[in-house]
């Protein structure tokens, strides 16, 4: 039978009526969700090309009785499962695509894609809510409408952003709007909350200078742009410690400088790549403002021409604050108090959630994948790192308990 949910004091009554309800929640069907998971882990694929990965989730949740549509952004899937008078509306949310990465897990479920593996984790993200999604479906007790969100090229896709511009929030119309990521370094199953700024923005720019090359032997006929290419690298780095106040978080990262190829000549164009961070959106703005300014002035002073292209990535990830303290007291109902983390430090990686949580107020919340030598402490993009099946218990109980909690009457 269905336990009844425990309180969400976070009380020592309330940690000795979790662990029951916790183990209670799924059993016996986790097995199917763990080979699930593995099954997704096997045949990983890229961003929006998550098409066998769609069919699966498409195809279950219909057989679960879900009305369900295809095809949203790309490869995203929407299941809807309305049960009751109740009017309020939530969104869940989960990613699917993988990395271009080559597996080194050395698992029995690893990738049978060379050169593609699940290296963030999002298999088990899938697992979690397709799992949750059945229990709903079959016991779950709630009045209201339930819109799960199966969403593609999470990883620098922004697919996100083209499920919402292809009509995701009006055709699914959600009152608040939840999404959950495993983090290793932290215990497994422990459920980590934020309020407010979450994880950064990201943004990039392509920076290209013109000068007039010439041999290496007379530089006083040519207009070096390795110089000033130079000279820009390190006053970039004066505009975090300049021009951001010390108590925010920005980063300015200049990953890839190319010029030139031989040692002799003055080459007439340098590129540099660089990438920037921000945790609040004014800074973020600031960023782009005195970085096109800086890079004006430097080539000037050293008499070559710029141009900058800039590419705005993911939005700064904010967590709205009703939203979150629901979240964390349906996390102490779960875990208790020692399973929760009620304000976690903020993350310099980018989410592109954080879309989602411009139009729809909700809250973005991590689970630990294990800390110190256990497996699941491997990070995520990292070729060895692997999903902890664990934690498709732990993340579909919550799952289904947050929903309880928010559908009702």
């Amino acid at each position: 039978m269905y336990q009844s949910p425990p309180s969400a004091t976070g009380s020592a009554e309330d940690e000795a009526v979790a662990a029951p309800y916790l183990r209670q929640v799924l059993n016996p069907q986790i097995g199917e969700f763990i080979r699930l998971r593995r099954d997704l882990h096997s045949e990983p694929e890229l961003a929006f090309e998550e098409q066998r990965t769609s069919a699966l989730v498409a195809a279950r949740l219909e057989a679960w009785g879900y009305a369900v549509e295809r095809g949203i952004g790309g490869t995203g899937v929407v299941g809807q499962l309305v049960r009751g008078s109740g009017r309020k509306r939530l969104g869940l949310r989960a990613d699917m695509d993988a990395l271009p990465i080559a597996e080194a897990s050395g698992a029995s479920w690893a990738s049978r894609r060379p050169g593609v593996m699940h290296a963030c984790g999002h298999d088990g993200h899938t697992a979690m809510l397709l799992a949750a999604a059945r229990r709903l479906a079959e016991e779950g007790r709630f009045s209201g409408t339930l819109q799960l969100i199966f969403q593609p090229a999470e990883e620098g896709g922004g697919g996100a952003l083209r499920m919402i511009e292809d009509g995701l929030f009006e055709r699914y119309p959600c009152d608040a709007v939840f999404a959950m990521h495993n983090m290793p370094g932290v215990a497994q199953g422990q459920l980590v909350f934020r309020e407010g700024a979450a994880m950064a923005s990201s943004d990039y720019a392509s920076i290209t200078l013109t000068g007039v090359g010439g041999h290496g032997a007379m530089p006083h006929r040519a207009t070096d742009p390795v110089v000033a290419a130079a000279s820009i690298v390190m006053a970039l780095q004066t505009i975090v410690s300049r021009n951001v106040d010390p108590q925010a978080m920005a980063v300015v990262t200049v990953g890839a400088l190319h010029a030139g190829k031989a040692n002799n000549v003055i080459p007439a164009e340098a590129r540099l790549e660089i990438s920037v961070r921000a945790l609040d959106r004014e800074v973020r703005t600031t960023l782009e403002r005195r970085i096109k300014a800086l890079v004006a002035a430097q080539a000037e002073s050293f008499g070559v021409r710029s141009q900058v292209e800039w590419r705005a990535g993911y939005s700064v990830l904010v967590n709205t604050p009703e939203q979150t303290a629901f979240a964390r007291e349906v996390g102490l109902a779960l875990r208790g108090a020692a399973g929760v983390t009620l304000q976690g430090p903020a993350l310099s990686g980018s989410e592109d959630f954080a879309f989602m949580l411009e139009r729809v107020p909700g809250s973005y919340l991590l689970i630990g994948n294990g800390d110190g030598d256990s497996a699941g402490a491997c990070m995520v993009h990292n070729p060895g790192y692997d999903f902890n099946d664990d934690n498709i218990a732990v993340g579909a109980a919550y799952w289904t308990l947050l929903a309880e909690r928010f559908l009702t009457d």
